[in-house]
């Protein structure tokens, strides 16, 4: 008996540390109760092992080394802070309440206009603040009310809301993908790279579900009344400006083009952009009337936050800056927008502090307690065992794949993702890279399924936020007086299914078209052996490095061998004349 719990050490402790997470106890003690449990127990059990546990006091040792070397000093996670401290920040200079009622004035003479705002404005969010439960909230107070007056279908403006709030995970900057790229050991620049595309994809499938809703039930989802556009009308001067700001930027990218080069287009973007804010700065403060209110409305509002989204990310897609790099420069963004709405308040950088350290010291604990966990559970050869349980499943690569995001799909009903992202990915990692599968790749695909984890009921945060803010009685509302019913739990839970099932299409279609990832690669780098050439130089042959030495000609074997000639014999010295006397001059 103890033989066979000696070598089948790896299940039994992976068993163990679900059952702790069932009970209730906290991710990061959970981790390092169980490394540290069965590290005692591993050693002394290691005698019985055959071989398969590799574990002795010393090793304790090296947990300092892990904890200072591997944790403390891992720059790649310093951008969690940043990131999170941008996003609270832009949460609470009220950015959401801006975009979301510029774009739902913009969307509201459409069937289904606010549902579209609440998608669009959820995708920018996440461009900006990465933080699912900013985005939740912010949308939850402000657009289910407007939703819920103009008579939509409550399970429709609860499943929007709570999916456009899950967006955060896989746009970059997600702090997901951080984590993700950190624990796959691959660049945070990549992994960004590979889920634009994919979010966008994601965001698109959103938008086609809300319009096939509208002609399916249209009475769902009406549009807003005319009294409720209270910036009136302007499609046709926003058109207008979209197009001056197309001809400024193709005017200036030409004029860019011999002196910048492939730069020039981004440079020329951003000269129309600035050129068109401008003129609707201009046209506000002088009364110039030369746009819409609403045109003037949009651009105004959407400008910065774009202007942000580039300041982040394109600076990192440019290789101007790093991740750490362009989350820092992302924060300070951050506070300049909210100083210039005369927002940034001394106590608005208190409570983006407290919880920026408030959620940095729980992806510092987990990450600790993942290395202890780590430490046993490779000393007991479990790596080698989880990798052989996967690369044995059939099917091969698809296989893997199916079993590998059924089994994430399942934990993410228990677990959030920063503890599936340290817990479940090294141990899946190099079975995936084992089987030849792209690690970027790999880490978007899980990183979509991981986002289904605040959508499932019953314990997907994201239902939470919402059902925090959402009315749990009757209510008065203020601008039509009239009683409205309130959202009930079962409404917000079954309004999560359609977009739960919307993700995992989303997940099919990644794995179906790996090309939308596959983007972030650069080309190929032609790796044929190089030929260097020399100078010759007078009276001296040097051979050129790479270039195939000539073989010596063969010897003719018909002939005698031939050693060369004899040597001449030196002539001997004239004999001395004895019969003269010595001469000493």
């Amino acid at each position: 008996m103890i033989d066979f719990i000696a070598q089948n050490m790896a299940p039994i402790m992976f068993c163990s540390l679900v059952v702790f997470m069932l009970i209730g106890y906290p991710v990061a003690f959970s981790l390092a109760a169980n490394g540290l449990l069965f590290f005692f127990i591993g050693v002394e059990l290691a005698p019985y092992s055959h071989g398969s546990i590799n574990l002795s006091w010393p090793l304790l040792h090296a947990l300092p080394d892990r904890f200072y070397g591997g944790v403390m000093a891992n720059e790649t996670l310093l951008a969690i802070p940043f990131f999170t401290f941008m996003g609270i920040v832009l949460e609470r200079s009220g950015m959401a309440e801006d975009l979301l009622d510029t774009i739902g004035q913009l969307f509201g003479p459409i069937r289904g206009g606010l549902a579209y705002a609440v998608i669009i404005v959820g995708a920018l969010l996440a461009a900006t603040t990465g933080v699912v439960a900013a985005s939740v909230i912010a949308m939850g107070l402000i657009s289910l009310p407007i939703m819920l007056r103009y008579g939509y279908d409550r399970r429709l403006a609860s499943g929007v809301i709570a999916a456009s709030g899950t967006l955060a995970q896989i746009i970059p900057p997600s702090l997901v993908l951080i984590v993700l790229a950190d624990q796959l050991g691959r660049s945070v620049g990549d992994m960004y790279s590979g889920a634009l595309v994919p979010g966008l994809v994601l965001t698109g499938l959103y938008l086609g579900y809300v319009l096939v809703m509208s002609i399916v039930r249209p009475k769902s989802m009406p549009a807003l009344p005319p009294e409720a556009r209270t910036l009136g009308h302007g499609v046709t001067s926003l058109i207008l400006a979209l197009v001056v700001t197309v001809a400024v930027s193709y005017a200036a990218y030409r004029y860019l083009e011999p002196v910048h080069g492939e730069n020039a287009e981004i440079l020329g973007a951003s000269v129309g952009i600035i050129v068109i804010y401008v003129v609707a700065l201009a046209d506000k403060a002088l009364n110039l009337n030369l746009m819409s209110r609403l045109a003037q409305q949009v651009v105004m509002v959407l400008i910065p936050p774009l202007a942000l989204i580039f300041l982040v990310l394109g600076t990192i897609f440019l290789g101007i800056a790093t991740p750490t790099e362009g989350g820092a420069m992302g924060a300070v963004g951050a506070m300049a927008m909210a100083a210039l709405k005369r927002r940034l308040t001394l106590d608005l950088i208190k409570q983006a502090l407290a919880s920026t350290t408030r959620l940095s010291s729980f992806v510092l604990f987990i990450l600790i307690g993942a290395r202890v966990f780590s430490l046993t559970f490779y000393g007991v050869n479990g790596h080698v065992w989880v990798e052989h349980l996967l690369t044995s499943l059939p099917g091969g690569e698809a296989g893997f794949l199916i079993f590998v995001n059924l089994i994430v799909f399942f934990l993410a009903f228990f677990l959030d993702f920063f503890e599936l992202a340290f817990i479940i990915i090294p141990l899946l990692a190099p079975a995936a890279d084992k089987l030849g599968i792209d690690l970027i790749w790999f880490g978007v695909l899980l990183g979509i399924n991981m986002q289904t984890s605040f959508m499932h009921p019953p314990f997907g945060f994201a239902l939470f936020y919402l059902r925090s803010v959402a009315a749990r009685v009757p209510y008065l509302d203020r601008i039509t007086g009239k009683q409205i019913a309130p959202v009930t739990t079962g409404q917000i839970y079954w309004g999560a299914v359609p977009f739960v099932c919307i993700q995992i299409l989303m997940i099919g279609i990644t794995i179906a078209f790996p090309q939308m990832v596959m983007r972030y690669k650069h080309e190929p780098v032609n790796s044929a052996p190089a030929v260097i050439k020399l100078p010759q130089l007078p009276g001296l042959s040097l051979p050129q490095i790479g270039a195939q030495p000539a073989s010596p000609a063969a010897p003719d074997l018909s002939q005698p061998p031939n050693f060369g000639t004899t040597p001449a014999k030196p002539a001997a010295p004239p004999a001395p004349d004895l019969s003269q006397p010595p001469s000493f001059n």
